[in-house]
């Protein structure tokens, strides 16, 4: 009699077939984990965008929605082998070519982001601002806009609610697309900081004025002329007119006030209008910078042009640049030739 409950062919059996089982199911595996799942679109460049509080169904949603992917359900096997759904982190994740579900979920599980580029330039209002940063990173406007307006933050960067975009010195930076308004904010300070090296700063307290007086007469400047030459010209004016106690009656920022850049008259209703930004009824500079000035209209402030004209007004060629006086005798002989100039255009206001 055998020792064994079953004959040694069936024996035989239970473990071929046995083998054949583990065999499949470890090809399987291997098949889930390592064979190529992620093809996206040749000659550009994809990311899976993942927010805060996301599921693993969203993540496997749109990784199928911007993604070819040979076998999405494979991916969703290896999120449950790997435990990914317990270490879901917010990110940009470019996705390469050919990648395996091991090497994407290994990348997304340890936060392996690709930074963004954020640029932002040509910016007027807290509120354009805040558009530009949300439409490149996580974080929603209302959320930059709060961080703008909080007194109680900003004191901690000497900064208040008037002057608080001055730090954002346009230009290009790499950040992480899920950066916090808050890490965002001290982020600029320090390339703010980065800017305003020991140079720079002298030559501000030469004026004398502080970086960020110098961030808002910039920011005049630079809505005063589009001539690139003449902005250390009419940065002198204004630092002229500074020292000599005179207000600014600076045309950009009653525009400012009346929330109207398309102005080209400014008349006797825009000139009563009662905000710290009417440097025609309050003199110095006005509490905040009326757009982000370029770091070259920074410059051209920081190397103004020494002269002695206290007055300028639009040329009578409508072409953005200006005629300059010193006296203003020849000031109201340049106001008469550019108004002649827009009656002839049919421009009053």
């Amino acid at each position: 009699m055998s020792d064994s409950f079953f004959p040694k062919k069936t024996l035989k059996k239970i473990f071929k077939w046995t083998t054949i089982f583990i065999l499949i199911i470890l090809v399987y595996f291997l098949y889930v984990l390592f064979f190529p799942n992620i093809f996206p679109p040749k000659k550009t460049r994809t990311f899976l965008y993942i927010r805060e509080n996301t599921q693993l169904k969203e993540v496997v949603d749109s990784l199928s929605k911007n993604t070819k992917v040979f076998d999405i359900y494979s991916f969703y096997v290896a999120s449950k082998l790997l435990n990914y759904e317990s270490h879901i982190k917010s990110g940009r994740y470019e996705l390469q070519r050919g990648m395996n579900n091991f090497q994407l979920i290994r990348k997304l599980r340890s936060g392996r982001q690709t930074p963004v580029l954020l640029t932002f330039n040509n910016i007027r209002k807290k509120e354009d601002l805040a558009h530009r940063l949300s439409r490149q990173l996580m974080v929603d406007s209302i959320s930059i806009i709060q961080l703008l307006n909080d007194s109680t933050f900003l004191a901690e960067y000497g900064l208040n609610p008037y002057n608080s975009i001055s730090i954002f010195i346009p230009n290009t930076y790499e950040v992480f697309w899920n950066i916090s308004p808050e890490k965002l904010f001290a982020r600029m300070y320090k390339e703010y900081n980065r800017f305003w090296n020991e140079e720079r700063r002298k030559k501000a307290a030469a004026i004398p004025l502080t970086p960020l007086e110098v961030i808002t007469l910039a920011s005049i400047v630079e809505e005063e002329t589009n001539v690139e030459a003449e902005r250390p010209i009419v940065a002198g004016v204004y630092i002229n007119r500074l020292k000599k106690g005179m207000p600014l009656q600076a045309d950009p920022t009653l525009k400012f006030a009346a929330g109207n850049f398309a102005l080209r008259r400014i008349s006797g209703m825009y000139l009563k209008i009662d905000s710290p930004y009417n440097t025609y009824k309050y003199k110095g500079l006005p509490p905040g910078p009326i757009r982000l000035p370029s770091p070259k209209s920074i410059n051209a402030v920081l190397n103004y042009t020494p002269h002695n004209y206290l007055y300028m007004c639009a040329k009578e060629t409508l072409n953005g640049e200006h005629n300059f006086a010193s006296n203003w005798k020849e000031h109201l002989q340049n106001a008469k030739k550019y108004r002649q100039a827009l009656n002839k255009m049919g421009i009053f206001e």
